[in-house]
């Protein structure tokens, strides 16, 4: 297999194996927080920062 030929294979091989694996943790996600729906910080994007945790106060 020539360079012409091997290099654009390798190119869209590796876009599908990448897309494969962003499907599937994200589908593990969805399936851990029992949510299918988008998370949480683009669901709340836009609204008042949730507050500090316990011991995380900032002076």
């Amino acid at each position: 297999m020539s360079n012409d030929v091997l290099i654009p294979v390798l190119a869209i091989g590796t876009i599908v194996v990448a897309t494969v694996i962003a499907v599937w943790q994200r589908t593990r996600v969805a399936q851990k927080k029992h949510d299918p729906s988008r998370s949480a910080f683009v669901a709340n994007h836009g609204e008042a920062p949730r507050p500090n945790r316990p011991g995380t106060e900032h002076t």
